[in-house]
Protein backbone atom coordinates (compact mmCIF):
# COMPACT_ATOMS: atom_id res chain seq x y z
CA UNK A 1 0.00 0.00 0.00
CA UNK A 2 2.74 2.47 0.95
CA UNK A 3 5.01 1.51 -1.98
CA UNK A 4 2.18 1.84 -4.48
CA UNK A 5 1.41 5.37 -3.31
CA UNK A 6 5.00 6.61 -3.00
CA UNK A 7 5.71 5.52 -6.57
CA UNK A 8 3.09 8.05 -7.71
CA UNK A 9 4.87 11.00 -6.09
CA UNK A 10 7.40 13.26 -7.80
CA UNK A 11 10.92 13.50 -6.44
CA UNK A 12 10.18 16.82 -4.71
CA UNK A 13 6.93 15.49 -3.20
CA UNK A 14 8.74 12.43 -1.87
CA UNK A 15 11.29 14.66 -0.18
CA UNK A 16 8.63 16.87 1.43
CA UNK A 17 6.64 13.83 2.53
CA UNK A 18 9.75 12.23 4.01
CA UNK A 19 10.30 15.34 6.13
CA UNK A 20 6.74 15.13 7.45
CA UNK A 21 7.17 11.48 8.43
CA UNK A 22 10.51 12.24 10.08
CA UNK A 23 8.89 15.05 12.05
CA UNK A 24 6.14 12.69 13.21
CA UNK A 25 8.64 9.96 14.14
CA UNK A 26 10.62 12.35 16.36
CA UNK A 27 7.54 13.85 17.98
CA UNK A 28 7.18 13.44 21.75
CA UNK A 29 4.06 14.86 23.36
CA UNK A 30 5.94 15.53 26.59
CA UNK A 31 8.95 17.22 24.96
CA UNK A 32 8.14 20.57 23.32
CA UNK A 33 11.55 20.66 21.64
CA UNK A 34 10.29 17.93 19.27
CA UNK A 35 7.23 19.92 18.19
CA UNK A 36 9.19 21.83 15.52
CA UNK A 37 7.29 25.06 16.11
CA UNK A 38 3.85 23.41 16.15
CA UNK A 39 1.57 23.17 19.15
CA UNK A 40 -0.08 19.77 18.52
CA UNK A 41 -3.05 20.67 20.69
CA UNK A 42 -3.77 23.87 18.74
CA UNK A 43 -2.34 23.43 15.24
CA UNK A 44 -4.73 21.68 12.86
CA UNK A 45 -3.58 18.87 10.60
CA UNK A 46 -4.50 21.00 7.60
CA UNK A 47 -2.05 23.65 8.81
CA UNK A 48 0.66 21.05 9.18
CA UNK A 49 0.14 19.79 5.62
CA UNK A 50 0.26 23.36 4.31
CA UNK A 51 3.42 24.08 6.29
CA UNK A 52 5.06 21.07 4.66
CA UNK A 53 3.71 22.13 1.23
CA UNK A 54 1.95 18.81 0.68
CA UNK A 55 -0.87 18.38 -1.83
CA UNK A 56 -4.33 16.86 -1.68
CA UNK A 57 -3.23 13.37 -2.75
CA UNK A 58 -0.76 13.18 0.13
CA UNK A 59 -3.41 14.41 2.53
CA UNK A 60 -5.86 11.74 1.32
CA UNK A 61 -3.30 8.95 1.62
CA UNK A 62 -1.97 9.98 5.03
CA UNK A 63 -5.36 10.60 6.60
CA UNK A 64 -7.19 7.57 5.24
CA UNK A 65 -4.52 4.90 4.65
CA UNK A 66 -2.10 5.62 7.52
CA UNK A 67 -4.23 7.34 10.17
CA UNK A 68 -7.30 5.30 9.10
CA UNK A 69 -9.76 8.19 9.27
CA UNK A 70 -13.04 7.58 7.46
CA UNK A 71 -13.82 11.26 6.81
CA UNK A 72 -11.85 14.49 6.37
CA UNK A 73 -13.12 16.03 9.60
CA UNK A 74 -9.70 15.44 11.16
CA UNK A 75 -8.14 18.10 8.92
CA UNK A 76 -9.59 20.95 10.96
CA UNK A 77 -8.95 19.35 14.35
CA UNK A 78 -5.74 19.53 16.44
CA UNK A 79 -3.05 17.38 14.84
CA UNK A 80 -2.13 15.51 18.05
CA UNK A 81 -4.48 12.57 17.40
CA UNK A 82 -3.37 12.23 13.78
CA UNK A 83 0.30 12.27 14.78
CA UNK A 84 -0.30 9.50 17.29
CA UNK A 85 -2.18 7.46 14.69
CA UNK A 86 0.64 7.78 12.16
CA UNK A 87 3.20 6.86 14.82
CA UNK A 88 1.14 3.77 15.72
CA UNK A 89 1.10 2.71 12.06
CA UNK A 90 4.86 3.27 11.69
CA UNK A 91 5.75 1.52 14.94
CA UNK A 92 3.51 -1.44 14.07
CA UNK A 93 5.15 -1.68 10.65
CA UNK A 94 8.60 -1.61 12.25
CA UNK A 95 7.59 -4.29 14.73
CA UNK A 96 5.93 -6.78 12.38
CA UNK A 97 7.97 -6.26 9.22
CA UNK A 98 6.14 -6.21 5.92
CA UNK A 99 2.78 -5.09 7.31
CA UNK A 100 1.49 -3.23 10.38
CA UNK A 101 -1.47 -5.64 10.52
CA UNK A 102 -1.87 -9.10 12.00
CA UNK A 103 -4.23 -11.70 10.50
CA UNK A 104 -4.99 -15.10 12.07
CA UNK A 105 -4.09 -18.29 10.27
CA UNK A 106 -7.19 -20.18 9.05
CA UNK A 107 -9.19 -16.95 8.94
CA UNK A 108 -11.17 -14.75 11.30
CA UNK A 109 -13.08 -17.76 12.65
CA UNK A 110 -10.05 -18.43 14.82
CA UNK A 111 -10.82 -15.30 16.88
CA UNK A 112 -14.12 -16.56 18.36
CA UNK A 113 -12.54 -19.99 18.83
CA UNK A 114 -9.73 -18.41 20.83
CA UNK A 115 -12.28 -16.46 22.85
CA UNK A 116 -14.25 -19.65 23.52
CA UNK A 117 -11.17 -21.41 24.88
CA UNK A 118 -10.27 -18.46 27.10
CA UNK A 119 -13.86 -18.11 28.28
CA UNK A 120 -13.94 -21.79 29.27
CA UNK A 121 -10.84 -21.28 31.44
CA UNK A 122 -12.73 -18.61 33.40
CA UNK A 123 -15.89 -20.70 33.78
CA UNK A 124 -17.87 -19.61 30.73
CA UNK A 125 -20.39 -22.01 29.16
CA UNK A 126 -21.17 -22.24 25.44
CA UNK A 127 -24.51 -23.54 24.18
CA UNK A 128 -24.36 -24.00 20.42
CA UNK A 129 -27.22 -24.38 17.94
CA UNK A 130 -29.72 -22.97 20.43
CA UNK A 131 -32.48 -20.88 18.79
CA UNK A 132 -33.41 -17.76 20.75
CA UNK A 133 -37.16 -17.73 21.41
CA UNK A 134 -37.42 -14.83 23.83
CA UNK A 135 -35.43 -12.35 25.84
CA UNK A 136 -37.01 -12.60 29.29
CA UNK A 137 -37.63 -9.27 31.03
CA UNK A 138 -38.79 -8.46 34.57
CA UNK A 139 -39.52 -4.91 35.71
CA UNK A 140 -37.88 -3.50 32.59
CA UNK A 141 -34.59 -5.39 33.02
CA UNK A 142 -33.29 -8.52 31.34
CA UNK A 143 -33.25 -11.64 33.53
CA UNK A 144 -32.64 -14.39 31.00
CA UNK A 145 -32.87 -15.85 27.51
CA UNK A 146 -35.42 -18.53 26.61
CA UNK A 147 -34.46 -21.32 24.19
CA UNK A 148 -36.42 -24.53 23.49
CA UNK A 149 -38.47 -24.07 26.63
CA UNK A 150 -35.45 -23.52 28.89
CA UNK A 151 -34.35 -20.21 30.38
CA UNK A 152 -30.69 -19.32 30.84
CA UNK A 153 -30.66 -16.73 33.64
CA UNK A 154 -28.48 -13.64 33.43
CA UNK A 155 -28.01 -10.18 34.91
CA UNK A 156 -26.67 -8.61 31.71
CA UNK A 157 -27.05 -9.50 28.06
CA UNK A 158 -24.77 -8.70 25.12
CA UNK A 159 -26.14 -9.28 21.63
CA UNK A 160 -25.96 -8.05 18.06
CA UNK A 161 -28.83 -6.13 16.40
CA UNK A 162 -30.38 -9.22 14.77
CA UNK A 163 -31.75 -10.39 18.15
CA UNK A 164 -33.42 -7.11 19.12
CA UNK A 165 -34.88 -5.47 16.03
CA UNK A 166 -37.12 -3.26 18.18
CA UNK A 167 -34.13 -1.73 19.99
CA UNK A 168 -32.02 -0.66 16.99
CA UNK A 169 -32.24 1.78 14.09
CA UNK A 170 -31.02 1.42 10.51
CA UNK A 171 -28.24 3.85 9.61
CA UNK A 172 -27.18 2.65 6.16
CA UNK A 173 -25.97 -0.29 4.11
CA UNK A 174 -22.66 -1.98 3.31
CA UNK A 175 -21.77 -3.82 0.13
CA UNK A 176 -19.20 -6.62 0.35
CA UNK A 177 -17.83 -8.55 -2.59
CA UNK A 178 -15.73 -11.68 -2.08
CA UNK A 179 -13.52 -12.27 -5.13
CA UNK A 180 -11.57 -15.44 -5.92
CA UNK A 181 -8.42 -14.71 -7.90
CA UNK A 182 -5.79 -16.82 -9.57
CA UNK A 183 -3.15 -14.15 -9.09
CA UNK A 184 -2.04 -11.52 -6.57
CA UNK A 185 -3.13 -7.92 -7.12
CA UNK A 186 -1.04 -6.71 -10.05
CA UNK A 187 -0.72 -3.03 -9.12
CA UNK A 188 1.30 -3.75 -5.98
CA UNK A 189 4.39 -5.81 -5.19
CA UNK A 190 4.08 -9.57 -5.43
CA UNK A 191 2.79 -10.25 -1.91
CA UNK A 192 0.49 -12.85 -0.38
CA UNK A 193 -1.64 -10.38 1.56
CA UNK A 194 -2.40 -6.68 1.68
CA UNK A 195 -4.93 -4.01 2.53
CA UNK A 196 -5.74 -1.32 -0.01
CA UNK A 197 -7.73 1.77 0.94
CA UNK A 198 -9.05 3.91 -1.91
CA UNK A 199 -9.65 7.37 -0.37
CA UNK A 200 -13.11 8.77 -1.01
CA UNK A 201 -11.87 11.94 -2.71
CA UNK A 202 -9.94 9.92 -5.29
CA UNK A 203 -13.16 8.38 -6.63
CA UNK A 204 -15.60 11.25 -5.94
CA UNK A 205 -17.33 9.52 -3.05
CA UNK A 206 -18.24 10.23 0.56
CA UNK A 207 -16.84 6.90 1.80
CA UNK A 208 -13.56 5.05 1.28
CA UNK A 209 -13.42 1.74 -0.58
CA UNK A 210 -11.54 -1.09 1.16
CA UNK A 211 -9.81 -4.14 -0.28
CA UNK A 212 -8.39 -6.92 1.90
CA UNK A 213 -6.47 -9.66 0.12
CA UNK A 214 -5.43 -12.92 1.76
CA UNK A 215 -4.16 -16.21 0.37
CA UNK A 216 -2.79 -19.69 0.94
CA UNK A 217 -0.20 -18.12 3.23
CA UNK A 218 -3.00 -17.75 5.80
CA UNK A 219 -4.41 -21.24 5.16
CA UNK A 220 -7.65 -19.80 3.79
CA UNK A 221 -7.21 -20.68 0.10
CA UNK A 222 -5.65 -23.34 -2.09
CA UNK A 223 -2.10 -22.93 -3.31
CA UNK A 224 -2.01 -20.33 -6.06
CA UNK A 225 -5.41 -18.87 -5.15
CA UNK A 226 -6.12 -15.48 -3.56
CA UNK A 227 -9.21 -14.10 -1.85
CA UNK A 228 -9.92 -10.38 -2.09
CA UNK A 229 -12.76 -8.80 -0.12
CA UNK A 230 -14.07 -5.43 -1.31
CA UNK A 231 -16.32 -3.34 0.93
CA UNK A 232 -17.74 0.14 1.13
CA UNK A 233 -20.70 2.07 2.45
CA UNK A 234 -23.60 2.16 -0.02
CA UNK A 235 -24.29 5.67 -1.32
CA UNK A 236 -26.43 5.13 -4.43
CA UNK A 237 -29.12 2.83 -5.83
CA UNK A 238 -26.43 0.90 -7.76
CA UNK A 239 -24.01 -0.45 -5.10
CA UNK A 240 -22.12 -2.75 -7.48
CA UNK A 241 -21.18 0.19 -9.67
CA UNK A 242 -19.76 1.93 -6.59
CA UNK A 243 -17.12 -0.75 -6.05
CA UNK A 244 -16.05 -0.87 -9.72
CA UNK A 245 -12.78 1.07 -9.04
CA UNK A 246 -11.76 -1.73 -6.70
CA UNK A 247 -12.81 -4.48 -9.11
CA UNK A 248 -10.67 -2.84 -11.80
CA UNK A 249 -7.62 -3.38 -9.58
CA UNK A 250 -8.38 -7.10 -9.19
CA UNK A 251 -9.05 -8.13 -12.78
CA UNK A 252 -9.30 -10.80 -13.93
CA UNK A 253 -11.67 -12.18 -11.27
CA UNK A 254 -12.44 -15.90 -11.45
CA UNK A 255 -15.59 -15.72 -9.33
CA UNK A 256 -17.30 -13.18 -7.10
CA UNK A 257 -19.99 -13.21 -4.44
CA UNK A 258 -21.93 -10.02 -3.66
CA UNK A 259 -23.67 -9.27 -0.37
CA UNK A 260 -25.49 -6.07 0.63
CA UNK A 261 -26.41 -5.80 4.31
CA UNK A 262 -28.09 -3.21 6.50
CA UNK A 263 -26.20 -1.40 9.26
CA UNK A 264 -27.82 -0.85 12.66
CA UNK A 265 -27.08 1.10 15.82
CA UNK A 266 -28.66 0.61 19.28
CA UNK A 267 -31.24 3.26 20.16
CA UNK A 268 -30.13 3.46 23.81
CA UNK A 269 -27.11 2.73 26.00
CA UNK A 270 -28.68 -0.34 27.60
CA UNK A 271 -28.02 0.81 31.15
CA UNK A 272 -31.71 0.61 32.16
CA UNK A 273 -32.58 -2.73 30.54
CA UNK A 274 -29.04 -4.17 30.91
CA UNK A 275 -29.27 -5.27 27.27
CA UNK A 276 -26.08 -4.13 25.56
CA UNK A 277 -26.25 -4.17 21.78
CA UNK A 278 -23.28 -4.02 19.45
CA UNK A 279 -23.11 -2.07 16.23
CA UNK A 280 -23.32 -3.78 12.85
CA UNK A 281 -19.94 -4.30 11.19
CA UNK A 282 -19.15 -1.36 8.93
CA UNK A 283 -17.17 -1.40 5.69
CA UNK A 284 -13.70 -1.04 7.23
CA UNK A 285 -11.36 -4.02 6.92
CA UNK A 286 -8.90 -3.10 9.68
CA UNK A 287 -11.42 -3.60 12.56
CA UNK A 288 -10.59 -0.38 14.37
CA UNK A 289 -14.28 0.52 14.65
CA UNK A 290 -15.05 -2.99 15.90
CA UNK A 291 -12.49 -2.63 18.67
CA UNK A 292 -13.96 0.78 19.54
CA UNK A 293 -17.40 -0.84 19.77
CA UNK A 294 -16.10 -3.52 22.15
CA UNK A 295 -14.57 -0.88 24.40
CA UNK A 296 -17.80 1.12 24.27
CA UNK A 297 -19.87 -1.91 25.34
CA UNK A 298 -17.45 -2.58 28.21
CA UNK A 299 -17.78 1.05 29.34
CA UNK A 300 -21.58 0.89 29.22
CA UNK A 301 -21.65 -2.38 31.16
CA UNK A 302 -19.17 -1.50 33.87
CA UNK A 303 -19.13 2.29 33.97
CA UNK A 304 -15.34 2.36 33.52
CA UNK A 305 -12.96 2.31 30.55
CA UNK A 306 -11.30 -0.93 29.51
CA UNK A 307 -7.71 -0.73 30.79
CA UNK A 308 -5.45 -3.30 29.16
CA UNK A 309 -2.58 -2.45 31.49
CA UNK A 310 -4.79 -3.25 34.46
CA UNK A 311 -5.69 -6.59 32.84
CA UNK A 312 -1.99 -7.39 32.51
CA UNK A 313 -1.45 -6.60 36.20
CA UNK A 314 -4.31 -8.91 37.20
CA UNK A 315 -2.86 -11.71 35.07
CA UNK A 316 0.50 -11.24 36.82
CA UNK A 317 -1.24 -11.52 40.18
CA UNK A 318 -2.98 -14.75 39.16
CA UNK A 319 -0.35 -16.55 37.08
CA UNK A 320 2.89 -14.79 37.99
CA UNK A 321 4.95 -12.73 35.59
CA UNK A 322 7.66 -15.35 35.12
CA UNK A 323 5.13 -18.05 34.24
CA UNK A 324 3.51 -15.82 31.59
CA UNK A 325 6.88 -15.14 29.99
CA UNK A 326 7.54 -18.87 29.78
CA UNK A 327 4.10 -19.40 28.23
CA UNK A 328 4.77 -16.77 25.58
Amino acid sequence: MCTFFVDLLSFMEKNRYRKLLQRVALYDENDSSTWDGFDPKKTTMRNMYEKCNLGKDVMDFTGHALALYRTDDYLDQPCLETINRIKLYSESLARYGKSPYLYPLYGLGELPQGFARLSAIYGGTYMLNKPIEEIVMENGRVVGVKSEGEVARCKQLICDPSYVSDRVKKVGQVIRVICILGHPIKTIANVNSCQIIIPQNQVNRKSDIYICMISHAHNVAAQGKYIAIISTTVETSDPEKEIQPALNLLEPVEQKFVCISDMYLPVDLGTETQIFISRTYDATTHFETTCDDIKDIYRRMTGIDLDFEEMKRKQNDIFGEDEQKETK
